[in-house]
């Protein structure tokens, strides 16, 4: 019994640093809507920063002192991010804001190394709480009693602070109606900048508190991210009580799996999460979205139409071309376009389903891995001949889709985001821990093309047809009478019902489709490289695939294709400095804000300019 109350507490303990992040993430999407993927980023800062001033500021006080002052430091913070890079977005669909933050992420984190080195860093024990005290028998550090003691307080604090004064009052309305507080008067901007403030104090408050019990390190942004975000969604967005139960829960669960069940503790959170969306789709205490609040991509200014006969004899060149780099490119050049188209083909993939279908999904890499783990295993275990196992990827990982589709599409927006990550993390766990099955992390080598395939030349032009025919296939559903389904179930589900269109059918199926030709290029990418490890399926590739296709410009038939090419081409190049994600950061901020219809969007509009400036006068 001992134990169990022990271990009890050791989950509350770790929930306030959790709630405390959590609750400020909470408050900045309840009142400006946005999915701030740099929370994780301020949490981190707010550790280093407590560090730091934890140095010069001894004693019992000046460790309190540390603790406060590292959060209103990131408070501020938060409030540059705010004024310089979400201001100007916040009228953008949530992609556009969503990228931006990553944009921060990148930023921040390269900022962080430069000023506090590589090195992980360990935090001082707190003053006066030093030691442990033993509650029937075992021992329980007395600092962590100290934050349970601690955390009812925060969260009372913030209970007031938005039910009984005249700032929770404006923050509730702008949470439930931001039009209409903006109609008595109020002024929304220094609203959201004070509610940002708040929020990211909060997050570096969280990142400091936690200082004796864990350091600080450059991991800890993305170690935390998908903690609060699973906290923040089976809370309800928005929800204060939920993201302080939710916390509550998710972290107790957490310590009974690491000492019951260790090879849970991976996926336990996104199982948990997965549940309560299944059987309450808006979280415990959120609330059910507006129609087209946010998961929107905004609808383009012009109907998407088939490619006209200049683009399409452009196109047809650049094939050419590309068709004859063997005879005048090196090695080096055939290896780094069979990525390149690769990966485009996984980005038009999501593209279809975001551009066309507006289904923002966070777990796009899950198929994208299915298929590679599918010829993988063939070929390792039944010897399967390589062009099968190649035919049978894009099978593979449509069966995968079909299941988590079918569950997924039943929620919208940021809930249908976070549930098709939580689907991805449990497969990536899967593949990770079934280590006599899968490799695990060592992941399964000696993967290669069949003899007639195996030189760089060959393997090259199966890619380029492969690949090419893929994003032509996409191109094609789009225009047909499909894709216009899909793009009025994105548009307006309500018409498209009246209209005798099954949207949730619609998009089930738009979702498998999808997932089927993201296994396509996994399972390209198992033989190009001859191996595949469980990385392939985490998080971060599907975040790269959101990047490009915003980068190429989601209103665009082709933006994932060209986003796709354009970023791998200049990561090859700038990866070859130190500080290459703070240079990668600043490129994506900037094209938000000055380019936010992407690389094709951006050149269309250029010329479309060009050629009306040519017009003669009064002709329209």
């Amino acid at each position: 019994m001992g134990l169990i109350i022990a271990q009890i507490l050791t989950g509350l303990a770790n929930a306030s640093a959790l709630f405390m992040v959590a609750s400020g993430l909470s408050l900045i999407f309840g009142v400006t809507r946005i999915v701030n993927f740099a929370h994780g980023s301020l949490y981190m800062l707010g550790a280093f920063v407590g560090y730091s001033l934890m140095q010069v500021l001894p004693g019992m006080i000046g460790f309190w002192a540390s603790i406060l002052l590292a959060g209103v430091i990131v408070g501020l913070i938060g409030v540059i991010v705010e004024l310089l890079v979400l201001r100007p977005v916040y009228r953008a669909p949530e992609l556009f804001q969503l990228v931006a933050t990553f944009g921060v992420i990148l930023v921040i984190q390269d900022l962080a190394l430069l000023i506090w080195g590589a090195e992980d860093v360990l935090g001082p024990r707190a003053p006066g709480l030093k030691g442990i005290i033993r509650i029937m028998g075992e021992p329980v550090p007395k600092y962590d009693l100290a934050l349970i003691a601690i955390t009812p307080f925060i969260a009372l604090a913030l209970w007031y602070l938005i039910t009984r004064t005249r700032v929770g009052i404006l923050v509730r309305a702008a949470t439930q109606d931001r039009e209409m507080v903006s109609a008595l008067g109020v002024n929304q901007a220094w609203l959201f900048t004070g509610v940002f403030f708040l929020g990211s104090a909060l997050a570096g408050l969280g990142g400091a508190i936690q200082l004796p019990k864990g350091g600080a390190d450059l991991l800890m942004d993305f170690n935390i991210l998908a903690s609060i975000f699973v906290v923040v969604v089976v809370g309800g967005m928005g929800s204060l009580p939920g993201a302080y139960l939710a916390a509550v829960l998710i972290s107790v669960l957490n310590v009974f799996g690491v000492a019951y069940m260790p090879e849970s503790t991976l996926v336990l959170m996104f199982v948990v999460m997965a549940v309560v969306l299944i059987i309450r789709p808006y979280g415990m205490f959120g609330r059910e979205e507006i129609a087209g609040e946010h998961g929107q991509v905004g609808e383009p200014e012009r109907p998407i139409k088939p490619a006209g006969s200049r683009v399409r004899l452009l196109v047809a060149l650049f094939v050419g071309v590309l068709a004859l780099v063997p005879f005048f490119g090196s090695s080096f050049s055939m290896v780094l376009i069979t990525d390149i188209v690769i990966f485009c083909l996984f980005a038009a993939s999501l593209h279809f389903l975001l551009g066309i279908g507006g289904l923002v999904s966070f777990g796009h890499a899950a198929f994208f891995g299915c298929g590679a783990y599918v010829s993988a295993l063939l070929i390792t275990y039944t010897e399967t001949p390589m062009e099968l196992a190649l035919m049978l990827a894009p099978l593979g990982a449509g069966m995968a889709a079909i299941i988590i589709g079918w569950i997924c599409v039943r929620l919208t927006g940021v809930y249908f985001a976070m549930l098709t990550m939580a689907f991805a993390q449990l497969l990536w766990s899967l593949v990770f821990q079934w280590g006599e099955f899968t490799g695990g992390d060592d992941g399964l080598v000696d993967i290669w093309p069949a003899e007639w395939l195996s030189g760089t030349m060959a393997y090259y032009y199966l890619t380029l047809i492969i690949g090419i025919g893929g994003i032509l296939v996409l191109r094609h559903a789009s225009h047909a009478p499909f894709g216009y389904c899909l793009r009025a179930s994105r548009d307006s589900s309500r018409q498209a019902e009246a209209m005798g269109i099954d949207t949730k059918r619609t998009k089930w199926v738009a979702f498998s489709f999808a997932g089927a030709m993201a296994g396509v290029s996994g399972g390209l990418f198992v033989f190009s490289k001859g191996s595949i490890f469980p990385s392939e399926l985490e998080i971060a590739r599907s975040f790269d695939a959101l990047i490009v296709v915003f980068l190429g410009g989601v209103k665009t038939l082709s933006g994932g294709v060209v986003g796709g090419a354009s970023l791998e081409s200049i990561k090859d190049f700038i990866t070859r400095y130190e500080y290459w994600r703070l240079a990668l950061g600043l490129m994506i901020i900037g094209i938000v804000i000055l380019a936010p219809e992407g690389i094709v969007g951006s050149l269309r509009r250029a010329s479309e300019n060009i050629g009306l400036s040519k017009k003669p006068r009064g002709e329209a």
